[in-house]
């Protein structure tokens, strides 16, 4: 099972992380300061760490320096900040990926598990693959025995779900509740309709 380490000092977003997360199989631990985050990694491995921009005591730019000085392990920035310059100063203090609050918990799944893949498989492209299908997450691109399918967002974040739960079987509730985290009510059919053209395609 791998382990992370999310820094963030909204505890009530570290808390819902942690919940996806685990819900998805991962173990996890939480810091809510630069110190605190310091004394974690003095104690133990992680897989991967998630870090907030900005902290209380220090940036997070500057936390993943330091890390960056002892660990190679992939790290994804998680910021309410859009700006470029903030992006171009999270990675290039070592930063993996930038992800901007808010996001679904369906792409945070996404992007840690690709993240962690790419870090024991350095060569392995940001991709799902089963058999003959390919779904390259980073360009929202599918593939099948080398031809290609357009997908509609929504067609893609469908098929996105099913691949990261791969032998599980969803109702349309179960499904609609996992991509878009809401309540069903009046999109059941729009969902039937979005999973059909995904069969055909």
């Amino acid at each position: 099972m791998y382990r992370a380490l999310i820094v963030e000092d909204d505890k009530d977003l570290s808390l819902i992380t942690e919940m996806n997360l685990n819900h998805a199989g991962y173990e996890t631990d939480a810091a809510f300061t630069y110190a605190e985050a310091r004394e974690l990694l003095g104690e133990r491995e992680y897989d991967l760490i998630l870090l907030d921009m900005i902290l209380p005591d220090k940036n997070g730019d500057e936390l993943c320096a330091d890390i960056r000085e002892a660990c190679s392990c992939p790290i994804i920035f998680m910021s309410c900040l859009d700006d470029s310059g903030t992006k171009i100063k999270a990675l290039g203090s070592g930063g993996d990926d930038y992800m901007v609050k808010p996001f679904s918990a369906m792409e945070l799944e996404l992007r840690v598990r690709l993240r962690i893949q790419r870090s024991f498989s350095p060569m392995r492209d940001t991709a799902l693959v089963f058999g003959a299908l390919s779904i390259d997450v980073s360009n929202r691109q599918v593939s099948y025995g080398g031809r290609s399918a357009e997908l509609s967002r929504v067609e893609f974040d469908v098929l996105c779900y099913l691949a990261l739960h791969p032998g599980r079987t969803f109702s349309y509730e179960e499904l609609y509740a996992g991509v878009w985290e809401a309540p069903i009510q009046a999109g059941l059919h729009n969902l039937q309709v979005n999973v059909a053209k995904v069969r055909q395609k």
